[in-house]
């Protein structure tokens, strides 16, 4: 199975990471925070999401069923980082961080502790 959402159901699978088992309600407000949403655009990709893709999985033990996500965030994201590697940089793991890199929001902070990594790395290859 295709573990990678499209962008609209990132968002609303950011929100479950975040907040937990949630209900179609409290999802929709939050992303009413960023742009108007409808609820029933929400609650009908919220179902799709449960019954045809496993993203989600739906508890209607109650009378408002609770949603929550039923695949990780490090599955996705390994998933999408995996497409966009192979996709846009082909394959090249240079490429991708000389790109992330040159781009002007690196702080000092993160090229310091990307200097660990990479020391950390080399270490264990010897």
């Amino acid at each position: 199975m295709d573990k990678r959402p499209t962008y609209a159901e990132l968002e609303v699978l950011q929100i479950l990471w975040s907040h937990g088992p949630s209900s179609v309600r409290f999802v929709n407000t939050e992303l009413s925070k960023k742009r108007k949403v409808v609820y029933t655009t929400t609650l009908k990709m919220m179902q799709v999401m449960a019954e045809k893709k496993a993203f989600l999985k739906r508890d209607t033990s109650q009378r408002t069923h609770l949603y929550e996500a039923a695949i990780s965030k490090d599955q996705v994201e390994q998933n999408m980082f995996d497409k966009i590697l192979d996709s846009v940089f082909q394959g090249s793991s240079l490429k991708l961080v000389m790109k992330a890199l040159g781009h002007e929001n690196t702080s000092l902070e993160d090229l310091e502790a990307i200097k660990k990594i990479i020391s950390k790395l080399e270490e264990e290859k010897k």
